[in-house]
């Protein structure tokens, strides 16, 4: 997607009404993944830019405040009062100032609600019982409600009291005298019991729906100064797992998206071989990996580790077999995704290696050709894949709508 295409996609959401989705109802109107909050992260990005008027984000965001919003445990990043706080909190980022009395009356709501959460989840814990990815995880969970709050709120005790939780998440669970990781779940990736596929539950790594989040929350919080007792150890002992499930291929290193009981047990050669050739992408992948283990070898200070994770980035976007399974242009698994993560993880990387890296941006977003069946969503629609398109690879975006990505 060109610069040009990404705003004719913005003119075509210009106003609410011109989107053919049902976005009155409240799973579209409160949504950050596919509905109204992400649209509007467009046009605030080309707003702050002066490239189109401040009236279409004023409007979407009127849109989204229309009604009431969802709180509690079935709200997170990527829906209800976070997710619309998120909206008004990037439009804030570039106009200070602005929806000040909205968000005064929504961030105590997700303040108090990501302390109940972890205070619900520390409970789990003391009873040795595994969590549920939607206690954890970026979407839905405590990793996603962390990224907010970091930018928000980085001396609250809210997030103190989610980086205390990681700790505890990443301390091993017995089951049947077998050692599991501390955020073992009993389901499948769904989220649903699946003993067919996962009889004993798995793993996740995935950035999105798995520790990677968690990992990356910990590590742009440390990089920041935000730290809890045990943080740095709790990562460095979550990196040090993820080595031991590392496939190293001649086409750069690689990691399956989960674990089983099975595999756990034994790590047969088939299984971690897997991984090797499915796309690489932010939500379940190589890339969303690589960019969580930079961020959290920054954090630590660990050379080596930042380097064998800029290795692995840039060797699983030239890899053909997984540039061929990548197939769309999403920010969730196409090549919007991987170019936003290229590009910030260039920040962090070498000269050298930032080099690669950009360039690998701008040819990932050159392939991003956009499809207008995949809806006008960020994650998996147009609008990711504009926001992609407008941001520079040597900057980060002026409003950091990326930041929901915990990406940077």
């Amino acid at each position: 997607m060109t610069p040009d295409e990404a705003l004719a996609v913005a003119d075509s959401l210009a106003e609410p009404t011109a989107v053919h989705l049902p976005i009155d109802q409240p799973v579209w109107r409160q949504s950050l993944a596919h509905g109204v909050p992400g649209i509007a992260l467009l046009h605030i990005e080309l707003a702050a830019a002066g490239i189109r008027p401040w009236s279409r984000v004023r409007n979407w965001l009127a849109h989204a405040v229309s009604a009431p919003l969802t709180s509690g445990t079935s709200s997170g990043l990527f829906y209800g009062a976070p997710a619309v706080a998120y909206a008004l909190a990037r439009t804030a980022a570039v106009r200070p100032g602005a929806y000040r009395s909205a968000l005064a009356a929504l961030e105590p709501l997700i303040a108090a609600d990501a302390q109940w959460r972890v205070a619900h989840a520390n409970r789990r814990i003391d009873t040795g019982r595994p969590p549920v990815l939607a206690e954890f995880d970026t979407l839905r969970g405590l990793a996603g409600i962390g990224a907010y709050l970091l930018r928000r709120d980085p001396g609250g005790e809210p997030l103190r009291d989610i980086l205390g939780y990681f700790v505890r998440l990443c301390r091993p669970l017995t089951d049947g005298g077998q050692l599991l990781p501390g955020w073992w779940t009993q389901t499948g990736p769904s989220g649903r019991p699946d003993d067919d596929e996962f009889p004993g539950g798995h793993a996740n790594l995935g950035l999105a729906h798995g520790i990677a989040g968690q990992l990356a929350l910990a590590g742009l919080a440390a990089t920041r100064g935000v730290k809890v007792p045990g943080q740095v150890e709790a990562i460095e002992a979550l990196c040090d797992w993820l080595d031991s499930w590392r496939l190293d291929t001649p086409a750069g290193a690689r990691w399956p998206y989960m674990i089983t009981r099975e595999e756990l047990a034994g790590r047969p050669a088939e299984v971690a071989n897997s991984g090797a050739t499915r796309r690489p992408s932010w939500c379940y992948g190589t890339a969303g990996l690589a960019r969580a283990q930079q961020i959290a070898a920054v954090a630590t200070g660990d050379i080596g580790r930042r380097r064998q994770a800029e290795a692995a980035l840039a060797s699983a976007l030239t890899d053909p077999g997984q540039r061929a399974a990548t197939t769309d242009a999403s920010l969730c698994h196409g090549h919007a995704g991987l170019a936003r993560i290229a590009a910030d993880a260039a920040a962090d990387a070498d000269p050298a290696q930032a080099r690669e890296l950009r360039d690998l941006a701008r040819e990932l977003l050159a392939a991003a050709d956009p499809d207008p069946s995949t809806g006008p969503g960020l994650l998996e629609g147009t609008a990711g894949t504009a926001l992609a398109a407008l941001a520079s690879t040597d900057e980060p975006p002026p409003t950091g709508w990326d930041v929901c990505l915990l990406i940077v």
